[in-house]
């Protein structure tokens, strides 16, 4: 009896740490930066912060697989604190009237800017070096957290730019059939 208890009391002061480090999290409070509304000053932003660029998420209100995303990947707590450590995360609203500051300093909305950018189909995630070039775009969801993480890896690790064996740029489907089958 005295085992069972013990193994009681230590399940009940596990649990809520368990808890706690897979529940999900909202993530326009903990992925998303608040956005100033001005795409120079987030990469003034990142630069100071020592991040690797900006990451931004092409995103509109009726898209499921955008809200598919947002409740199965960026509310995870380990890709929030990944994203958080390496990028300056910002949504973008494909049809929203908002006014924004390009890279290029130019005066916009997020709307203009998204059809700037070829954003067709949401979602679009998409990196941006810290002189605001894009290096990366994927259309589409992820199918999962994994795949969003080794997607972060390939530009954390700048694995874009690593050349195969024929001297072509390594691309992320490449990059994921090495990471499936472990040999990265």
């Amino acid at each position: 009896m005295a085992k069972k208890l013990l193994a009681f009391a230590f399940l009940l002061s596990v649990s809520p740490a368990l808890l706690q480090a897979s529940t999900p999290r909202d993530p326009y409070r903990f992925f998303f930066e608040q956005s100033l509304g001005d795409l120079t000053e987030e990469l003034e932003i990142a630069r100071e912060a020592g991040k690797q660029g900006i990451f931004l998420f092409f995103e509109m209100d009726e898209c499921p697989f955008c809200h598919r995303m947002k409740q199965t990947v960026l509310n995870q707590p380990e890709v929030q604190d990944y994203f958080r450590s390496h990028f300056h995360s910002l949504a973008i609203d494909i049809e929203g009237d908002i006014e924004l500051v390009d890279f290029s300093g130019l005066d916009t909305t997020q709307k203009e800017f998204s059809s700037k950018n070829r954003v067709r189909a949401t979602p679009l995630l998409a990196f941006y070096d810290l002189e605001g070039k894009q290096i990366f775009k994927y259309v589409g969801a992820t199918s999962g957290i994994q795949e969003f993480m080794w997607m972060g890896e390939f530009i954390v690790d700048k694995v874009y730019l690593q050349k195969d064996e024929s001297g072509r740029n390594i691309r992320f489907t490449r990059f994921k059939k090495m990471k499936k089958n472990k040999t990265l």
